[in-house]
């Protein structure tokens, strides 16, 4: 699909305003997503303050059968001051899964969000997208912007400010991050795009969440999930929307504690010492 009908798909008329939007959040109703996927990423690291971890590759040809790992697990970083929990698909206040002393993600916190969560657009500087990719593709103008002001209505957006009023004080030009966004993964943290299926994103919870390219192994991120650029490449076209792809993304001893609650694939070597 060529980025300029793609960007006309995503337009959305909010309060005689235009905006672009990426759809990323699994609706509400859907109460078990993994019942429904074939592919998922599992990012895993040795704890919450730690900023290297790895990511693992899986898929299924049937949501009823086992989980079978696709090619190496990989070397990743995440937020520069680890992770904490975030607002994905499935709901982590329970106390049997979020205990009072876990870190919980929150706007400005330096720390990846844990959780489970949709992947939405790829997007990149490239006029048209990655060769063998399967995913929407947004063309990062030098006008767009993921707005991370929390009192805009336009807060966890991302936005192209040439269509719109813009009412924020801060944001992330998005066509300005070096060779961070030459590509790139929307992840469906807090509600991201949430005109599309009812569930807003919460002021202050974190935004802007994107699985991106690296600056350098062990150089943590504001936020994000990052890896190197032929690793990003390589998942950007295995990745199937058909095939509800979701990103599992835990402390190793969160999800060892939850494997069994979520129905997770055993992880193997996990960060040995």
């Amino acid at each position: 699909m060529k980025a300029m009908s793609f960007l006309r798909c995503l337009l959305l008329v909010a309060s005689g305003s235009v905006a672009i939007a990426v759809p990323v959040k699994v609706d509400a109703s859907e109460a078990d997503p993994f019942a429904q996927s074939t592919q998922m990423i599992v990012v895993t690291t040795p704890d919450w303050n730690a900023v290297e971890g790895q990511l693992q590759r899986y898929e299924r040809a049937t949501p009823r059968e086992t989980w079978s790992r696709v090619g190496e697990p990989i070397s990743i970083v995440v937020g520069k001051n680890g992770l904490g929990w975030g607002m994905g698909v499935l709901a982590t206040d329970d106390p049997e899964v979020r205990s009072a002393s876990d870190p919980v993600k929150k706007e400005g916190d330096g720390k990846a969000p844990a959780g489970v969560f949709t992947l939405g657009a790829a997007f990149g500087y490239a006029s048209q997208p990655l060769p063998g990719l399967k995913m929407r593709y947004l063309s990062l103008s030098a006008s767009i912007e993921c707005v991370d002001d929390a009192g805009s209505k336009y807060y966890n957006r991302v936005v192209d400010r040439s269509a719109v009023a813009p009412d924020w004080n801060s944001s992330e030009h998005m066509r300005s991050t070096g060779e961070l966004y030459r590509w790139g993964i929307v992840v469906g943290h807090n509600g991201m795009a949430s005109e599309v299926n009812g569930n807003p994103s919460t002021p202050g919870g974190g935004s802007c969440i994107f699985l991106h390219i690296w600056r350098s192994p062990g150089q943590g991120t504001v936020g994000c999930t990052a890896m190197p650029q032929v690793e990003l490449e390589t998942l950007l076209t295995w990745l199937d929307p058909k095939r509800k792809p979701l990103l599992v993304q835990l402390p190793a001893s969160e999800y060892g504690r939850l494997i069994d609650r979520w129905k997770l694939p055993a992880l193997i070597n996990v960060h040995p010492r």
